[in-house]
């Protein structure tokens, strides 16, 4: 904004102790005018603001959290009653916004950098793409007086997946509240298998066997079906970059091959040549089913939700997924849910062990700048109440799987006339399982969010670079990703 300098003002003093003819005189009135105008437009601009002191005032003391949109609009419902019974009991204000989970990550790091961050943060890829990385550099507040009092309810998985080391006070501590959790499930039409003369019981356990068994029903079913259109694939496996699925799945295949990437400290291992001939081994395997067309050709091209919707549209016979999103979508049909859909698990390891599981926690972090830290953790400790929190979970319908062992005393969870959710339940109850390596060392978060395991299978079935290029391309990848984390 321009101010006036002095010599003008001078001048128009000047101008009323001297005679002028009347135009100048008038011309130097308007002058004064247009001045004076200017003065105080400018005087009123720089006195105004977006938010005035007392509605800022009053909006500071409210709660504010952001939180996954859900897929249902129970889940959503869910979470706005559990927020209510908080309000009336504590007497607090929450200011409650949803986001989807492609947004709510990007929405959480802008607002970070420009110091406008909420208090409370839940979205389900933060423990790829928002908590290693923010505890990491001192950005969370510590939970610990959160969890302990109610430690003792979670397995050793769930408080591993949320406990983080803070390189500003380098020590470890829990830097989020656990919500809910997830491992990978496999689904199929029954109803496919019974067109073939198949059902559930004749699913082989052991690896190989298992794998094979899909493959063949593809060949009865498109011998049945002969030239019609479009084809139905016996697997739904997933070979995109864009999609989370993608190395969720491929994780899980490197665990069953006993791929063990990093060593108990944290530490890369992928100069072992054992190492390497293992993923190599696994990639090779993986992206055979592609090549040799078990697998719709657009898997290289999916997004997250769709080898859900290729399952629903009968476009395959089975998928595995990271939730029990698949069966939540046919509840409403009794008929679809209990007897044409199937829940399983994965085979045995190709070495005849049991599956281990990979297993994420969705969490809730508190930033450490939060002015409502007392608030923050006060709603956290009405959260993580069993049943408060088991009453969320379980009003979205079984999507995610309850975080506290006496959560599964709730028949919901282990009815076996729900063929899926118990089958679910049964995985985590029974284990082994383990937290993804972002625990060990959240450089690993990185590895996750760039898809590294995907671009690999990317470039195998679309580039037609061998396994090994492939594997070393990777390795070199994740060695730069640790080099560089910071």
């Amino acid at each position: 904004m321009w101010y006036p300098e002095k010599k003008p003002v001078k001048l128009l003093k000047s101008l009323r102790i001297t005679r002028e003819p009347r135009r100048t005189s008038r011309r130097y009135a308007l002058m004064a005018l247009i001045l004076s105008l200017i003065i105080v437009a400018c005087t009123n601009t720089y006195q105004s603001s977006p938010f005035p002191v007392n509605k800022l005032s009053i909006e500071s003391t409210d709660l504010r959290i952001w939180w996954d949109k859900g897929s249902n609009l129970e889940e959503d419902e869910a979470l706005k009653l559990l927020i209510s019974n908080w309000e009336k009991q504590s007497g607090k204000k929450v200011k409650l916004t949803f986001y989807t989970n492609d947004e709510l990550s990007e929405k959480t790091n802008r607002a970070l950098q420009a110091h406008n961050q909420p208090d409370i943060v839940m979205s389900s890829s933060a423990e790829r793409e928002l908590i290693p990385h923010l505890a990491w550099n001192g950005k969370l507040a510590d939970v610990s007086d959160v969890l302990e009092p109610v430690k003792s309810l979670y397995s050793d998985t769930v408080l591993e997946a949320v406990h983080f080391y803070n390189n500003v006070t380098k020590n470890r501590s829990y830097y989020a509240v656990p919500i809910n959790q997830l491992t990978i499930h496999i689904h199929y039409w029954r109803d496919l298998l019974e067109q073939v003369g198949r059902s559930q019981k004749d699913i082989p356990k052991d690896w190989d066997a298992f794998w094979e068994f899909w493959k063949q029903v593809q060949h009865d079913l498109q011998a049945q079906q002969k030239n019609q259109k479009p084809k139905i694939y016996g697997l739904g496996l997933p070979y995109s970059v864009a999609s989370a699925d993608t190395y969720y799945i491929f994780e899980q295949i490197l665990e069953a091959y006993n791929v063990q990437i990093l060593d108990s400290k944290g530490q890369l291992r992928l100069d072992d040549p054992n190492v390497r001939g293992s993923i190599v081994k696994s990639l090779d395997w993986y992206t055979k089913f592609y090549q040799q067309n078990y697998v719709p050709p657009d898997a290289v091209n999916w997004l997250n939700p769709d080898n859900n919707r290729s399952l629903l549209n009968h476009a395959v016979v089975m998928t595995p997924n990271t939730t029990l999103s698949i069966p939540a979508a046919v509840r409403q049909n009794p008929e679809i849910y209990r007897h044409k859909l199937g829940t399983i698990e994965f085979p045995n390891k190709p070495n005849g062990q049991p599956m281990r599981y990979l297993v994420a926690v969705n969490a809730a972090i508190l930033f450490a700048e939060s002015e409502n830290q007392k608030t923050a953790k006060e709603f956290f400790r009405y959260l993580v109440q069993p049943n408060t929190i088991g009453n969320y979970i379980k009003a979205a319908g079984g999507r995610y799987l309850p975080v506290m062992m006496s959560n599964w005393k709730d028949p919901f969870w282990t009815d076996p006339t729900d063929p899926h959710i118990s089958t679910a339940a049964k995985t985590l109850i029974k284990g082994p399982t383990r937290p993804f390596y972002i625990v060990q060392n959240p450089a690993y978060s990185r590895v996750l969010k760039d898809n590294v395991w995907g671009k690999a299978l990317n470039r195998i079935v679309v580039d037609k670079i061998s396994p090994e290029q492939a594997t070393d391309e990777a390795i070199a990848r994740i060695k730069q990703i640790f080099d560089q984390w910071q």
